[in-house]
Formats: structure tokens, C-alpha cells, sequence
């Protein structure tokens, strides 16, 4: 083959169009914003907007379907395509609201066989602790992502020491302050999530800031 031919291939090759990327699979769009209805929900009940008498049964489909149920099926997700971090966030995630949606409805509907509310107070105590010590746990192994995940993630570390200090002093008045620290938990990772469809659907990444380690 001559050079003349040769250029004349390569500048045919280059004149043909690219192939379109591949898709990228992100579940975090699934888990954010089937998680935000159940976190909002949980901020009004804080805040006092919903009953408090009243709301905690009904309080069982959006935690227990909307975000336990999805949350989990976003973890399945992640785990199937090696999204292994976004797998364990999502999947203790799930594991809060479904375990809250069970704890919601043995506690309303007296199948734990606990009807006084020195009772019911310890078995929140105990669950509220665990979950807060696991959050905080996750909230310092995933310093590497960026600033907006770890705010997001200080923020309900904040909201359920609030919750568990509530709880645990018998103080009512901290429960406003955590209904406020879920509403920024929520709004934080609704940026996240406008992110995530903005560069899904062809658009520039958002600041998220920088990790706090490198």
C-alpha cells in the first residue's frame, strides 16, 4: 500500500463518526430520591408540623416501602456493578428505615408486648444509640468522597444524637433542632442527587467540594 493510500485510509477513519459512550450504571439516583420522601416525612414529624400522637403508624409505609424497600433494591444494584461503597451507604441506609418501619409497628401495635412508655423509651434509646454509632462509623471511613457527602452524612450524625438525647433525657425540645438538621441532611443530598441527573442526562458535574482526605 502506497502512502498516498495510507493517508487517504487514515483520513477516512478519522471521518468516521465515534460510537456513543456506554451508559454508566448509577443507583445512586434510585436510592436518593426514593430516600427523600421518608427523610422529609421524618423532619416534619421532628419538627412537630405532623402529629406525634398520631403519625408513627402511619409513618410505617414511607420508611419501610419508600426508602427501605428501594434503598435496598439500589444496594443490589451498586453491589452488581461493583459500586461496592455506594452498596454498603445505601444498604445501612436501608437497613435504618426497614428496621424503623418494624420498630414503628411493634411499638404501635403492642407486639413486642411493650406498652409503657418507660418501655418503649429504653428500646428507643438502645436502637437509636446503635444506629448512631454505626452512622458516625461510616461518616469517618468515607472522608475520601467529597465535602458534600461528608456534610450530608455530619448531618445526620448530628440529627440522630439530637434524636438519641431527646430520647434518652426525656427533653422535647431538642426534637425541633433535629427536624431542622434532617431538612439539611435532605437538601444536601437532593444537590446530590440534581448532580447525578444533570451528568446522567449529558450535563456538567456540580461543585462538591473537596474530599477532607486525600
Amino acid at each position: 500500500m502506497s502512502v498516498e493510500s495510507d493517508v487517504q485510509a487514515g483520513a477516512h477513519a478519522a471521518a468516521e463518526p465515534q460510537a456513543p459512550a456506554a451508559p454508566v450504571a448509577n443507583p445512586a439516583l434510585l436510592g436518593l430520591i426514593t430516600f427523600l420522601p421518608s427523610g422529609i416525612t421524618l423532619g416534619l414529624w421532628f419538627v412537630g408540623y405532623l402529629d406525634t400522637a398520631k403519625l408513627p403508624g402511619g409513618m410505617i409505609p414511607i420508611v419501610s416501602i419508600s426508602a427501605g424497600l428501594f434503598l435496598l433494591v439500589s444496594t443490589i444494584w451498586a453491589g452488581r456493578v461493583a459500586a461496592n461503597t455506594v452498596a454498603a451507604i445505601f444498604g445501612v441506609f436501608s437497613a435504618f428505615w426497614m428496621s424503623f418501619g418494624v420498630l414503628l409497628a411493634g411499638l404501635t401495635s403492642g407486639w413486642w408486648g411493650i406498652t409503657d412508655a418507660a418501655g418503649v423509651a429504653e428500646v428507643q434509646r438502645a436502637y437509636l444509640l446503635s444506629f448512631t454509632l454505626v452512622f458516625i462509623l461510616l461518616t469517618l471511613a468515607t472522608l475520601r468522597l467529597p465535602l458534600a457527602f461528608t456534610a450530608g452524612f455530619v448531618f445526620v450524625d448530628i440529627t440522630f444524637v439530637l434524636a438519641f438525647l431527646g430520647v434518652s433525657t426525656g427533653n422535647a425540645g431538642l426534637f425541633p433542632i433535629a427536624g431542622i438538621t434532617t431538612f439539611v441532611f435532605c437538601l444536601i443530598f437532593a444537590y446530590i442527587l440534581v448532580d447525578g441527573f444533570a451528568q446522567d442526562l449529558g450535563g456538567k458535574a456540580m461543585p462538591m467540594g473537596n474530599a477532607i482526605v486525600k
